[in-house]
């Protein structure tokens, strides 16, 4: 096709979770439920690490950055999947799709830094116990928070501009219900050395530094609780970390299932049902693994049901 014949896009057709027309209300009730159960379970866990004065501590400051991450992840995702469900014509604008890759991209990424400053506050406060508050500082904190969510936007801005640099001037149909890298490049009529090369570097360097630090922290954690000699202290030790250690697994083992499949047995649909877990399923679980393991929430939840008007008060 010579240039001067191109049309370039101006929007794309999301084909979304399924093209089966009898399964979209069963889909919406299903996919409604969960961003309910997430909006409410985030934003719980963000108002009682806010105004319960014994949850003020950093490993509770971070919980509330991770909970407010999968607020916003979710909420980049899920509107538009959810009117998609009721619509004929699943349309987003080209710069509705920009802008929504880049919304993506920054919460993920703040999510993976997030965790492994979470890892290193739990490594910290088990290995180091008399050095916790000159090592986790609520400056320190401040700090670290500051610097992921500069790294995210930096990253955000950086792939969705790369990825958006090249030309889209055939097929507007992505196999997908949002807009992400992957299959937006495919569509690309230019060459996509430069985005591709940009999303491998930064996706790469992101898991790499971020497991390391988490592996890292845990394998020391772990070497720490079994030279605890006695039963009730292990377990003490075990409980400060266990919610935090199957939300990471259950994250980073998403990911890796997802980029770590061989090329033969790799498709669009699998990716599909991976980014549900990751943008939908996980921040819906995160809210439960965090209360239904962790005393000090479940108590600080009782105090402010008990009392909600005295824990606002308190702030």
């Amino acid at each position: 096709m010579a240039p001067g014949n191109h049309t370039h896009v101006t929007e794309f057709i999301l084909m979304g979770v399924s093209d089966r027309p009898e399964l979209q209300i069963a889909f919406f009730c299903v996919f409604l439920i969960v961003y309910g159960l997430t909006l409410a379970g985030n934003l719980g866990i963000v108002i009682l690490t806010s105004v319960d004065s014994q949850l003020q501590t950093p490993m509770y400051f971070f919980l509330k950055h991770l909970a407010t991450i999968n607020l916003g992840n979710s909420s980049v995702i899920a509107p538009k999947i959810l009117v998609n469900f009721l619509v004929a014509k699943k349309t987003i604008s080209y710069y509705g799709c920009a802008a929504q890759l880049g919304g993506f991209l920054v919460f993920i990424v703040a999510e993976i830094f997030v965790l492994a400053a979470m890892a290193y506050d739990r490594y910290v406060a088990i290995c180091s116990p008399l050095l916790y508050r000159a090592l986790v500082s609520p400056g320190l904190c401040l700090l670290l928070m500051a610097l992921i969510y500069t790294y995210s936007l930096t990253t955000a801005l950086t792939v969705s501009s790369c990825v958006f640099s090249v030309s889209y001037c055939s097929s507007n149909v992505i196999n997908h219900f949002y807009c992400d890298n992957v299959p937006l490049l495919a569509l690309s009529c230019s060459d996509t050395y430069i985005p591709e090369t940009a999303v491998f570097a930064f996706s790469g360097t992101n898991l790499f530094f971020s497991m390391i630090v988490v592996l890292t922290s845990y394998f020391n954690i772990i070497l720490a609780i079994l030279r605890i000699r006695s039963s009730e202290g292990r377990h003490k030790a075990f409980s400060t970390c266990a919610s935090h250690m199957m939300a990471v697994t259950v994250f980073y083992g998403t990911l890796l299932f997802m980029y770590l499949q061989p090329r033969t047995s790799h498709s669009l649909d699998t990716d599909k049902m991976a980014s549900v877990f990751y943008t939908l399923v996980i921040p819906m679980l995160n809210p439960l693994i965090y209360s239904l393991r962790n005393k000090e929430v479940k108590d600080a939840l009782k105090r402010f049901l008990d009392n909600p008007c005295q824990s606002f008060q308190s702030v």
